[in-house]
């Protein structure tokens, strides 16, 4: 074997290498993405049975229900539709009736939302982007003016 051909099979074998494993990372990413929903988005989506989701909108007021335990029912809501959730486990500490949060979760065979994880705002001016951006499509959400 020449020079010139231990060299091309080196370059050869190191672009394979980065070709594999850049498949295998965008395999991973694809097993791990979960799409953000509003709840009025969901009537033309498509979902699998089990599929992870994120939903987003505000929690409707009046809809909180603290079950047994840590268990905890409530609606989100775009002020088009309204979807329940369940959640079991510690809700964060700035969760609340008419603020916007974020669930991740899949839809039950019930119908109802079962969240693993809920992402609620972190002060009184921030709203999670994506709530934000789909409130403000449906003419929902107004962003405050700060002084």
């Amino acid at each position: 074997m020449t020079r010139k051909q231990k060299r091309l099979s080196v370059i050869a074998a190191g672009l394979g290498f980065l070709g594999v494993a850049t498949g295998l990372t965008f395999y991973a990413l694809g097993q791990k993405a979960s799409y953000f929903y509003m709840p009025a988005d969901l009537a033309t989506a498509s979902l699998q049975p089990g599929q992870r989701i994120r939903l987003g909108g505000l929690v409707e007021k009046g809809t909180v229900e603290r079950g047994h335990g840590a268990t905890v029912a409530f609606s989100v809501t775009d002020n088009q539709k309204d979807v329940k959730v369940t959640y079991t486990g510690i809700l964060p500490d700035l969760f609340r009736e008419g603020q916007g949060v974020i669930t991740e979760g899949s839809f039950g065979p019930d119908g109802i939302f079962v969240a693993d994880s809920v992402l609620a705002k972190h002060d009184e001016t921030y709203m999670p982007k994506e709530v934000a951006d789909g409130l403000k499509a449906k003419g929902v959400w107004q962003e405050s003016k700060s002084d």
